[in-house]
């Protein structure tokens, strides 16, 4: 059922955002002014929490959890195009739940505007660069090792908080959500539109590449699995 799927996204969607904006909290709070530390700690809690979201809601919606993932999956069609909107908006929703739930936690506002600058070509290359890698991830995970990509996806985040110079937000409802903690985990609001644009440029970008690598054709590929039902399968 359609509904399943929907609640699965929002769900899902506002306890990845609760992780990573509660352990930025507490990363800073017990890290004693190293940012180095609150860093490690608030990535090994975001690539634990996206390994165990992506086992738990996979086979109901997808876990997606982000809307470059929604995008690309409705163009390969993964998903119906008419469902990608509703997908999109719970998955915003969600995401915006899951910081107010992260400040109540701490016990901060429950949204404030963030002034944790992240702007500049660095910036945007870094996000273009990180949404790349993790649709590069995804899609050759489900198309060729479907029961790794849980692992694969957690690993590639987790690493990818290091070498980008964004800590690798590469996703559209996660930075829109980000852009109302002042916290660790923040981004200023003017430099989300920025952030986006990369995101869904790396995102076509590895979907392109993927549909030339392993087409989705059954003649071409038997062995493609979705980490979902097929569309209209019932739930």
């Amino acid at each position: 059922m359609f509904a399943r799927r929907i609640v699965s996204e929002g769900v899902g969607t506002a306890l990845l955002l609760a992780a990573v904006v509660g352990s930025g909290i507490m990363g800073e709070r017990l890290s004693g002014g190293n940012v180095a530390i609150a860093l490690l700690a608030n990535t090994l809690a975001t690539g634990a929490m996206l390994v165990a979201l992506i086992l738990t809601f996979g086979p109901i919606s997808g876990a997606h959890f982000n809307p470059a993932v929604t995008l690309a999956d409705a163009w390969q069609r993964g998903i119906a195009w008419r469902h990608a909107p509703a997908y999109i908006i719970v998955q915003i929703i969600g995401a915006f739940i899951g910081v107010a739930a992260a400040h109540v936690m701490f016990g901060e506002p429950i949204f404030a505007a963030s002034r944790h600058i992240r702007s500049g070509p660095a910036q945007m290359f870094s996000e273009f660069i990180a949404t790349f890698g993790l649709l590069t991830v995804i899609w050759g995970c489900v198309r060729l090792r479907s029961s790794a990509t849980a692992f694969a996806v957690g690993a590639y985040i987790t690493g990818a908080y290091w070498f980008t110079a964004s800590t690798s937000f590469a996703n559209p409802a996660v930075t829109l959500a980000r852009s109302m903690t002042d916290t660790f985990s923040g981004i200023r609001p003017s430099d989300v539109p920025g952030f986006i644009a990369a995101q869904l440029a790396g995102s076509v970008a590895a979907t392109a590449l993927f549909a030339w690598l392993v087409p989705r054709l059954p003649a071409q590929a038997k062995d493609v699995v979705v980490p979902h039902p097929p569309e209209g399968t019932v739930q």
